[in-house]
């Protein structure tokens, strides 16, 4: 069931935090006015159903070229923007691909959409007054063997010829009591975390320290930035990094869907690479990131956006449809929160991360997602450990 409209006037930034991508000008300046909800199962197009409510309350996304003639002062009582989550799941429904398992955490909507409303004075954070915040033992999905065996089987898969390249992604939960918030504040403020924030509802919070842009339109350009290749920040990972020819290759690869993906939006001019296997750290880690983009140069809608991209290249593999199949049949347990889109649709840009780095807590449990891009040269231990490097940084965090 679509719900178009939700309570009014309740702010979402306290005690939890801003939500991914929000204008530092909206920040504790804005209240919750609607919302929108789309779970897996639910009729209609997930895509035009979104894009008809954000239009619906005045957010001009039928068209996204035309973003340098949308600047505007927002008064008081006006709508300031959307922040916008959209699932691995819903992302496949966009895309036509394959399902995988359902989420571990059903209650977490596949598409959600805030639209808020601006105001000049700062909304006063409110007192956290909830019980102390113990996390318990966190349990994996699938045991390292079990990974190191998905692992070996998208290299079969690899050497078959049915894919070039699947990422695999594992997932774990930890119960908890307390108060999740400054936990959750916690992961948002990791190092590196282009967008870092917090977006909620009544019976769940999620988290995100996301350093990667999805897809971002802004002054008539379309731009993603696809990260693949990670090593310790050291001085020897990062020369480990440079160097490694499996690494840049399955960069490569994955730059080069994306290009594909932006090729494909109706209305684009010529796609071209800015910027090729630039090293940038992540929270202790070095991780290789690319800039891709192009020219709005006709009409572009939200929803074309939304199907061109979703679900992210660098999480599914390539060809992006058969590697989410291997996904679908590999991975025990539904993605849930993770390798989706959340960020901020504005009167002049969409800016929306790649949901990885991204943890949720559900009231009871609290849920963290890693894993990494397969290729024929992968080792399967190396591609567990790589994994687990990625998780760690989320796991101290909540646990701090």
């Amino acid at each position: 069931m679509v719900h178009g409209t939700g309570s009014v006037g309740h702010p979402v930034t306290a005690p939890f935090g801003a939500p991914p991508a929000a204008p530092t000008a909206c920040q504790a300046r804005h209240h919750a006015l609607r919302t929108f909800r789309w779970h897996r199962g639910d009729p209609g197009d997930p895509a035009e159903l979104l894009s008809g409510f954000l239009a619906g309350n005045g957010l001009p996304v039928r068209n996204l070229g035309r973003t340098d003639d949308k600047k505007k002062t927002f008064g008081d009582g006006t709508i300031c923007g959307a922040a916008l989550y959209v699932s691995a799941d819903a992302g496949c429904v966009m895309a036509g691909a394959e399902l995988g398992p359902p989420s571990p955490v059903p209650c977490v909507p596949d598409v959600y959409a805030v639209v808020y409303e601006h105001f000049s004075k700062k909304v006063e954070k409110s007192v956290q007054t909830g019980s102390e915040w113990k996390l318990g033992a966190w349990q994996d999905s699938w045991t390292r063997a079990e990974h190191a065996h998905a692992v070996e089987q998208v290299r079969a898969a690899i050497a078959r010829g049915d894919v070039y390249q699947v990422n695999v992604v594992g997932h774990a939960a930890a119960p908890y009591t307390g108060d999740p918030s400054a936990a959750l504040r916690r992961v948002a403020a990791l190092a590196g975390a282009r967008y870092g924030g917090v977006l909620r509802d009544e019976a769940w919070a999620l988290a995100t320290a996301s350093p990667e842009t999805l897809v971002e339109v802004r002054d008539g350009r379309v731009i993603t930035r696809p990260i693949k290749g990670t090593r310790p920040a050291t001085a020897q990972g990062r020369r480990e990094l440079l160097a490694s020819a499996k690494e840049r290759a399955e960069h490569i690869m994955i730059v080069d869907l994306e290009r594909n993906d932006l090729a494909r939006l109706p209305g684009t001019g010529p796609v071209r690479v800015d910027e090729l296997f630039a090293v940038r750290e992540w929270s202790g880690l070095w991780q290789a990131e690319s800039v891709v983009s192009a020219p709005l140069d006709g009409d572009v809608g939200l929803a074309d956006l939304l199907r061109a991209v979703c679900p992210g290249g660098s999480v599914t593999g390539a060809p992006k449809l058969a590697a989410l199949a291997q996904i679908a049949a590999l991975e025990p347990v539904g993605r849930g929160v993770s390798m989706g889109a959340l960020g901020w649709i504005g009167h002049d840009h969409v800016d929306l991360g790649l949901s990885i780095r991204t943890v949720v807590a559900d009231g009871t449990r609290v849920h963290a997602w890693a894993g990494g891009g397969i290729t024929a040269d992968s080792d399967a231990i190396a591609e567990v450990d790589e994994a687990a490097a990625k998780a760690g940084p989320l796991r101290s965090a909540l646990s701090s």
